[in-house]
């Protein structure tokens, strides 16, 4: 991602950017799960909270670590069983420009 969303925080709050990038270097580096698979999840579970954004950027990273359209849209299908509809439109949303 070229652009950093939390810029603002870590231009005004230091220690509080390097909480939220220590949590995000624990949450994604591979372990049991590879760094694809977290990345799917994390992707899914933005979709199930409306953030368009996020999808983008975490579907864009997640293919950069090697995951095909198919598995995109197969854990798409996850948060769209657990979550609803509109994660899908969210998905959507954020999709556009990714895998058109």
């Amino acid at each position: 991602m070229s652009f950093n969303p939390l810029a603002p925080i870590e231009k005004n709050d230091k220690d509080l950017y390097t909480y939220v990038e220590q949590g995000k270097t624990m949450a994604l580096e591979a372990g049991a799960l590879g760094r694809m698979e977290k990345l799917l999840i994390a992707m899914a579970l933005d979709a199930a909270h409306g953030a368009a954004n996020g999808v983008k950027s975490l579907a864009l990273q997640a293919m950069e670590a090697g995951a095909s359209r198919e598995q995109v849209m197969e854990a798409l299908r996850v948060a769209a069983y657990i979550s609803g509809v509109g994660s899908v439109y969210t998905a959507a949303a954020g999709l556009q420009d990714v895998l058109e």
